[in-house]
């Protein structure tokens, strides 16, 4: 039941970026995000899969160190100085109309690299629309900062869901049986968006 309503969802969806009315196709599309153990990376992926677009990864000119412990401390004093760390990633946005912006929650927080291209990229009347993976306390602030830092945008309903929780060793989550389940409450998400990133 839940594979054959999958199906179901997902033909609905294909037809997205071909509806009539939709200008340009896929051409004004962007999904950005960031992610460390990969289970954003795995949401991005089926976004991607779903409505196409340009899919990027943010890097850093500096990565964070490998150890846990060591990132969680310089993420803290990044949080508390307001430090932006530079990106290696550069986009232009100018082709640009709808961005999905991608991130892990970190210390209940928005991650430093993604208040970084938030700050450095113009995203103007743009339409942003949020999506996260979490350790299982949620999105913390991360959404109301992404109001806050996206003032002038047409932000979107976001989505949210539990990946890995790397403090335990849990790396990589969303796979498998799990992995499925979230690509259909995905689905139901991007069905719900409809309406709203077509344009007439």
């Amino acid at each position: 039941m839940i594979v054959s309503r999958l199906i179901f969802l997902i033909f609905l969806v294909s037809g997205w970026c071909s509806a009539q009315g939709y200008e340009n196709k896929t051409d004004n599309i962007l999904l950005v995000y960031l992610s460390r153990t990969n289970n954003t990376k795995v949401v991005a992926e089926m976004i991607h899969e779903n409505v196409g677009g340009d899919l990027v990864a943010l890097e850093l000119k500096n990565p964070y160190p490998q150890n846990y412990k060591s990132i969680v401390a310089q993420v803290a004093e990044e949080n508390r100085t307001g430090f932006l760390p530079p990106l290696k990633t550069q986009i232009n946005m100018d082709k640009y109309d709808t961005v999905f912006l991608g991130f892990p929650t970190w210390g209940m927080q928005l991650p430093p690299p993604i208040k970084s291209f938030l700050t450095r990229h113009d995203l103007k009347d743009k339409t942003v629309i949020p999506f996260n993976t979490n350790a299982g306390y949620g999105i913390g602030s991360s959404f109301r900062t992404v109001e806050s830092l996206c003032s002038d945008c047409n932000i979107l309903e976001g989505f949210s869901v539990t990946g890995g929780i790397e403090r335990d060793g849990i790396y990589l989550a969303i796979k498998g049986n799990r992995k499925v389940e979230v690509k259909e409450l995905l689905v139901e998400w991007l069905e719900k968006l409809k309406p709203l990133t077509i344009k007439n």
